[in-house]
């Protein structure tokens, strides 16, 4: 795909004029600028996928910071970044956008190796106004004057880590500009009580109707009515901050200035230029409409918070090829989400629990079959966490649903007030390994070596999803807490036979799993490939390459376990065999290999062996396709199959030396 950039867009790129060029435009550029904006917007995510709706949403907002203030001196740090497109195309990269989340392109988020202008990089929920605080502080200690400002969704806003640092911003006093954006939603529909509050409105009919009689009550008052309802009136802001959210952030000891029509620019940069002159933290309240400009999205701005490619004339989603007609599993959060309801119509006691992100995870089915057993408690991974472990105590059998790289913020918790506790608590981590276009920030690939280390968890990787729905029955039987994680998108492998009864509806039972124990699903003799979760049909698919070409046969053994290990399975098919190949979609420290390591390591098996691994490097995986991540880090189908060439190839040598005597 190659774009020309829209007219004002153009210029003001070959002018040199991004962003620096924008404070000088007249109001009706600025809004013809934010039109070509959204049209950018909308083309490239239309054909790349990505984080629509709330950039749409805050077109107008970005036009008004970017002429109100110095993007490379007054550090502005946006929450999250799932809406920074507009600030992206303004700040240096026009010329790239189309580029976005492709590997080697722009990512989806702020990201400072990209631009001076993106003071902080960011991918998770509720950090903004905690960095923006600490650049305050650094400022104030360096004896500078910039402007600080944090753009926060009322989503992040619900996180525990922004109100913890809203808190300190009023009890320091530095000078700090808050932005709330305020669209109603974070990825679903807001919940909980700051969401409730945000939403009061004084302009309702009826209170404008008691403020109506007040007033004639006022002036009636002989002498001094007029006078009277002077005071009131000059007094409303103040009024209105007591019942609107105002009261909420003066409580927090910072001034309040809002509600503000974030569509609205003049306004916008009015109220920017009052918050610059206050020398102690402000918060400045605007209201915008997720997704828009875009009739689909204004529509359904949860469907188009991030979405994959679409058709840019109906809305309609653009689905990639599938992999096999034969066996195309019908996706992991599918499975997951069938199944739990399955196994809820069975037992009561089970509750769902997710944070923020009832689609993602697949909860929402559940939501709609159970509602009273079913908690969204917003952007807070901690606080599901522990909320989990208070109805385990009690006797429910609660089940967390929240992504690999979520559930990171809520590692003390599951330690602490879960595991320590031995309670009940099943994890579900959705979007293990490799995820794709959002990134670093977004691959689940630690969850495997954060998770073995917690003593009394038990560690499950189905390998496709009818193993899922065994492995989700077997944890919730377990009376201790269990962790499953499952990657995004679909298996490679599933039988016709259990394929064709989900599609006609006819879901699968459920067989309870031996704990600790794995499955050796394809049988050799030279080399045994052990492996966990998706990477098993991969290795079995090369394994049975191999066997087509050269006649060798391998031995493919899915762990299924990553804790308790099957200690007893690994040390027999290490012994059985000369070789060994690992396999994880984790990474290389500490995960399932590590695991393996240890486990031969102290039983003396290591010597004499060929061992090698394959896992996710010891660095950040970028974004991109999960096809072209695999093929970067030796993970996809044809690597393994490479990998296990060469290793048999090396054990071509004479039989005495095999067996450990010398040549002759």
């Amino acid at each position: 795909m190659s774009r020309s950039l829209p007219p004002l867009l153009s210029r003001l790129r070959d002018a040199d004029g991004l962003p620096d060029g924008i404070p000088g435009l007249s109001l009706e550029e600025k809004q013809t600028l934010a039109q070509e904006l959204r049209d950018e917007i909308i083309g490239v995510v239309a054909h790349n996928g990505g984080h629509l709706a709330p950039s749409l949403g805050v077109v107008e907002l970005t036009l008004a910071l970017l002429s109100v203030f110095d993007a490379r001196r007054d550090p502005i740090i946006w929450d999250v970044g799932h809406q920074s497109y507009p600030w992206k195309i303004l700040t240096g990269r026009a010329d790239r956008f189309e580029t976005l989340r492709r590997y080697g392109g722009i990512s989806g988020f702020p990201r400072r190796e990209e631009s001076p202008c993106d003071h902080f990089g960011v991918g998770h929920a509720s950090t903004s106004v905690s960095a923006a605080l600490g650049m305050a502080v650094a400022r104030d200690l360096r004896g500078g004057d910039e402007h600080v400002t944090a753009v926060i969704g009322d989503g992040a806003l619900t996180g525990g880590l922004a109100l913890e640092a809203l808190n300190q911003a009023g009890g320091m006093g530095r000078r700090l500009i808050v932005i709330l954006n305020d669209n109603g939603m974070s990825i679903s529909k807001n919940v909980g009580a700051i969401s409730l509050f945000l939403s009061r409105n004084l302009s309702r009919h009826g209170v404008m109707r008691l403020k109506n009689r007040m007033g004639d009550a006022m002036r009636s008052v002989p002498k001094v009515g007029d006078w009277l309802l002077d005071t009131v009136r000059r007094g409303e802001t103040s009024f209105k901050s007591f019942f609107t959210p105002g009261m909420l952030y003066e409580a927090f000891g910072i001034n309040y200035i809002g509600p503000v029509d974030g569509h609205d620019i003049a306004k916008l940069e009015r109220h920017l230029e009052a918050a610059k002159v206050l020398d102690k933290p402000v918060l400045l309240h605007v209201r915008t409409q997720k997704g828009r400009g875009y009739t689909p999205a204004e529509e359904n701005p949860s469907r188009f918070h991030g979405i994959s490619r679409f058709d840019l004339q109906t809305g309609r989603s653009i689905s990639a090829p599938l992999p096999s007609d034969d066996y195309s599993g019908p996706g992991f959060t599918p499975a997951f989400a069938s199944a739990l309801c399955d196994l809820a119509e069975q037992d009561e006691r089970i509750v769902a629990i997710t944070a923020a992100m009832p689609d993602g995870t697949g909860t929402s089915m559940f939501q709609t079959r159970f509602p009273s057993r079913f908690i969204d408690v917003g952007i807070c991974e901690e606080h599901a966490v522990t909320l989990a472990a208070g109805l385990a105590a009690r006797g429910m059998r609660p089940v967390v649903a929240i992504y690999s790289t979520f559930l990171q913020r809520a590692y003390d918790q599951i330690i602490h007030d879960v595991c320590l506790q031995k309670l009940p608590v099943t994890f579900c981590l959705d979007r293990a390994g490799l995820v794709g276009e959002d990134g670093p920030t977004h691959h689940g690939a630690f969850d495997l070596s954060w998770l073995r280390a917690v003593p009394g968890l038990s560690v499950i990787a189905p390998r496709d999803e009818l193993d899922l729905r065994n492995c989700l029955a077997t944890a919730l039987s377990l009376d201790a807490p269990a962790a499953l994680r499952y990657p995004r998108g679909r298996s490679e492998r599933l039988p016709m036979e259990i394929l064709e009864k989900c599609r006609q509806g006819d879901r699968p039972g459920f067989t309870l799993l031996p704990v600790g124990t794995g499955e050796l699903t394809l049988r050799g003799r030279e080399l045994c490939v052990m492996a966990v979760g998706l990477q098993v049909h991969m290795a079995e698919e090369a394994a049975r390459r191999i066997e087509a070409e050269s006649g060798r046969r391998i031995s493919v053994f899915d762990a299924r376990w990553v804790k308790p290990l099957p200690e007893k399975q690994i040390l027999e098919l290490a012994r059985a065999h000369h070789s060994l190949l690992l396999v994880e979609e984790n990474t290389r420290a500490g995960g399932f290999s590590s695991a393996v390591l240890e486990l031969l390591a102290d039983n003396d098996l290591l010597n004499g062996k060929c061992i090698r691994r394959a896992a996710l490097p010891d660095d950040f995986v970028p974004h991109g396709s999960c096809e072209h991540l695999r093929d970067l880090t030796g993970l996809d189908q044809n690597h393994l199959h490479a990998l296990m060439r060469e290793m048999l190839d090396a054990q071509r040598i004479p039989e005495r030396q095999r067996d450990g005597s010398r040549p002759a």
